[in-house]
């Protein structure tokens, strides 16, 4: 059995990373074949910098990604933390199903409806260009919250509930305790869900094809219009690059998920020490109480 198991993960693992591997490989090679490799070269990496219209797209799907990311993270970690402080499990379990929503929707789905509402109030508004980065825009943030939602979430349940509590006790405000205490604790979720917002919106194809302008060209429209004639292997190169820019922010995450975690258990025990304060110093309240009724 064990044999076989791990067999079994071996193939998973082929299926899933060598085709990576292979696409790495012929960006190093020395012609345009891709069926054959001829010799190791960097040719293909020095026409991708002499690419124009590569880079355009990539700046354009950089800044996209970008934007979309830190606001869908604002947006979803103020959305979790709603979550969290409601009360009324009906209406949370309601809401969780409704924000799941665009997760669970095929993308062809969500990019038409998109492009429909966003045509709709383009000619409402008597815009005469109707798609453009702003539409496009808010289409990577409707995707991405979910997904935010979904790493911060769980982060605000493993929390120490008296944390909050035991910083209002000490004087801070609502604020405070939130930017100096829970902040602090949920912040490997809320990385998470940054990174995973960001490579989400590098990554699509269909929202975007339906949203955008013709004046803005992600990286994914233009190599699905090479692939009507050529995918040329400078389109390797690029492919390498942002796998090992991924790669590197997988690291980090991993990095600060492990910082995040001593945070959070430095801050449990300082909330339990002040715990305990308290306790006692409640209690001497009401022993000296009791003391002066006597």
């Amino acid at each position: 059995m064990k044999i076989l198991s791990k067999s079994y993960i071996a193939l998973i693992l082929a299926v899933l990373y060598v085709p990576i591997l292979v696409l790495m490989l012929f960006s190093f090679n020395s012609t345009n074949n891709t069926g054959v490799f001829t010799g190791f070269s960097t040719y293909w990496y020095e026409e991708l910098f002499r690419s124009a219209e590569t880079f355009a797209a990539l700046k354009n799907t950089l800044i996209l990604a970008v934007s979309s990311a830190l606001i869908s993270t604002v947006i979803g970690t103020l959305a979790a933390l709603g979550l969290d402080r409601m009360r009324s499990k009906l209406l949370k379990g309601t809401i969780n199903s409704v924000t799941n929503v665009p997760m669970m929707n095929p993308d062809i789905v969500t990019g038409i409806s998109m492009m429909l509402l966003f045509v709709f109030v383009g000619t409402l508004l008597g815009s005469t260009e109707k798609l453009n980065f702003w539409t496009l825009l808010i289409a990577h943030i409707t995707f991405n919250i979910p997904y935010v939602m979904l790493n911060v979430s769980p982060k605000f349940r493993q929390m120490d509930k008296f944390l909050p509590e035991a910083a209002l006790d000490l004087g801070c405000t609502p604020a405070q305790s939130f930017f100096k205490v829970e902040l602090p604790c949920i912040m490997p979720g809320v990385v998470t869900g940054f990174i995973m917002a960001f490579t989400m919106s590098l990554d699509d194809f269909v929202i975007s094809y339906f949203c955008s302008g013709s004046d803005f060209q992600t990286l994914p429209i233009l190599i699905y219009s090479m692939t009507k004639k050529e995918v040329k292997p400078d389109i390797y190169a690029l492919s390498t690059l942002m796998i090992i820019a991924i790669l590197t922010l997988l690291i980090l995450t991993n990095l600060s998920g492990d910082k995040g975690e001593s945070l959070k258990d430095k801050l449990s025990d300082s909330a339990s020490r002040m715990r305990e304060r308290m306790q006692t110093r409640r209690a001497a309240r009401a022993s000296g109480k009791d003391g002066e009724s006597q």
